[in-house]
């Protein structure tokens, strides 16, 4: 191992007496131009102040001309830092005078400094029947702007008559609106033929108690009487009783079932029929044969008064 680092030592660490001589020399004449560089005065030459300035204007001007894509211009004063239109784009142009919006034509909005293409806009609106009522009604305008529309607003004069033509319009409105809430308000509704839009109409009553109401008289086979509605899922007695008054039952023509044919399955499915009723019912005219009359059925022990009055409405008999 130690003669191999003294062979490498001896090849590329050592060095003949030319060599050496070489390399004092190359790092005197390092020194000698470092020392040169860092200690000799260099003689500077006086810029003049005009030429500079000058020079500094013509750089400027090359900055303005060839590298402003946005329209700006540099200045020495911050503030003046802005488009080179600003002025033009504040500057109001035309002349003031009393006008109304709704009968003064093109010129005489161009007359006013309005550019031409918020004229056209006005002119639609005015030939799609459009009105000013206020003068203030003018900001709203598209493409008018708030400056514009501030230094027009004290010259605006509507005509008398239009005036009086919206509140005549507005009075109308009223009335024509206050006769059909009334009418909405006092309508008599037929719970037999209304639809859930009408029965919507009601106070308390939405879209999901009128399907329940038009749901359960289906299956009812429609109302024998107002009452009924009020057994209606959902519904308040404090609502029932607030809508009873506008509610009347006058097509009484409900669906029946015939207890002498009729099975349990077909009886059952009436909301005032139990399956244990049902089943009574079937079963008894199977013992005792065909049903000779409704009241027959008081004989069945669990169908007491009140059952039998609130189904016998919807029970027929053929032999």
């Amino acid at each position: 191992m130690k003669l191999w680092w003294s062979h490498i030592a001896k090849d590329y660490l050592s060095f003949s007496k030319k060599e050496r001589r070489g390399i004092y020399l190359f790092l005197s004449l390092s020194v000698c131009i470092f020392l040169i560089a860092r200690f000799l005065p260099v003689k500077k030459t006086p810029v003049a102040k005009d030429a500079f300035q000058k020079e500094l204007a013509q750089l400027k001007i090359f900055i303005d001309t060839s590298h402003n894509t946005f329209g700006y211009q540099r200045h020495d004063d911050a503030e003046d830092y802005r488009p080179k239109h600003y002025d033009n784009y504040n500057k109001t142009v035309g002349e003031l005078f009393a006008f109304d919006p709704n009968t003064l034509d093109a010129e005489g909005w161009k007359r006013l400094g309005v550019r031409d293409k918020t004229v056209n806009t006005i002119q639609n609106f005015i030939a799609k029947g459009y009105r000013f009522r206020a003068p203030d009604d003018i900001r709203r305008i598209y493409g008018l702007r708030s400056q514009e529309a501030d230094r027009l607003v004290p010259y605006v004069r509507i005509a008398e008559k239009e005036a009086s033509y919206k509140n005549s319009v507005e009075s109308a409105n009223y009335t024509t609106a206050k006769k059909e809430n009334e009418n909405i308000r006092t309508k008599i509704i037929d719970i037999n033929l209304a639809d859930t839009s009408a029965f919507i109409s009601l106070p308390g009553i939405g879209s999901t108690l009128a399907t329940r109401i038009v749901n359960f008289r289906q299956k009812l086979g429609g109302f024998n009487s107002v009452d009924q509605l009020g057994e209606t899922y959902g519904i308040a007695d404090s609502t029932f009783e607030k809508i009873k008054g506008r509610l009347q039952c006058n097509n009484s023509d409900v669906k029946k079932l015939n207890i002498n044919t009729a099975d349990a399955n077909e009886l059952k499915m009436h909301p005032y029929i139990k399956w244990n009723i049902a089943n009574a019912i079937v079963t008894y005219r199977s013992q005792h044969g065909a049903y000779k009359s409704v009241n027959d059925l008081l004989k069945i022990q669990i169908i007491d008064d009140e059952v039998y009055n609130k189904i016998v409405p919807y029970l027929v008999l053929t032999q």
